[in-house]
């Protein structure tokens, strides 16, 4: 098994209310997708890729995804008043991450091809980056209304509000969080210190070598578990 060098944040707090009925009674990260939870399909990369420290922020209906971890190692960052966003969320749970850099990863997303967490390791360059995405071009990314998010230009930097925003962040990435710390705000999202890093020439992205699908609306459970049926039948 690789030897994985960052701990890792799975988040795992939202209201899921793209997915209307399916997060009634359950969090988001609890639907099933091919017969198992959104969650254990993030668990399975992490675990894949040699990860030691595993952290999941909770908040909506955090007692469940608290009860369905527990005896499975990973940490608990919980988010019991204000629910804190991606920002907020990776800062608070740092100290149960540790010093240095941290890889995160939405439960929300199907992965085929290569490990998107080792993809992210393999790339990573403490001395030139604060943050690397993982990307995929928009028109092979999949899922309900999947849009590009930033263009790449021939360093590996990404921008965005330039025009040509055709990649797709992939909801993984690497990040130093030192940035996090100055930002005083409890509640913020991770564009904040993303644009910081942008506007510093040190964000820089990494095209995934597989495919993926968003699982963020009820419409992409069908095409995510077409592209996993896909897989193994390749």
């Amino acid at each position: 098994m690789p030897d994985f060098p960052f701990p890792l944040m799975i988040f795992a707090a939202g209201f899921g209310t793209r997915m209307r009925h399916l997060t009634a009674d359950r969090p988001k990260p609890l639907v099933p997708v091919a017969g198992r939870a959104l969650i254990d399909h993030a668990l399975d990369l992490a675990r894949a890729a040699g990860v030691r420290r595993i952290v999941v922020n909770t908040h909506y209906r955090a007692d469940q995804m608290t009860a369905y971890l527990q005896g499975s190692g990973v940490l608990i960052s919980p988010e019991p008043g204000t629910i804190l966003e991606t920002g907020g969320g990776l800062k608070a749970a740092l100290p149960l991450l540790g010093p240095g850099p941290v890889a995160v990863l939405n439960s929300d997303a199907i992965w085929t091809g290569k490990n998107p967490l080792l993809e992210l390791a393999q790339a990573w360059n403490t001395a030139r980056m604060e943050t690397l995405l993982l990307l995929l071009s928009a028109d092979q990314a999949r899922g309900p209304g999947v849009k590009g998010d930033f263009s790449l230009d021939d360093q590996g930097r990404i921008a965005r509000g330039l025009g040509g925003e055709d990649q797709v962040y992939l909801g993984a990435s690497i990040i130093d969080p030192a940035r996090l710390a100055t930002i005083p705000d409890p509640v913020f999202s991770l564009n904040r210190p993303w644009n910081d890093m942008i506007a510093a020439g040190t964000a820089f992205g990494a095209l995934h070598q597989g495919k993926w699908c968003d699982v963020g609306h009820p419409e992409g459970i069908a095409q995510a578990e077409a592209l996993l049926h896909s897989a193994r039948h390749d």
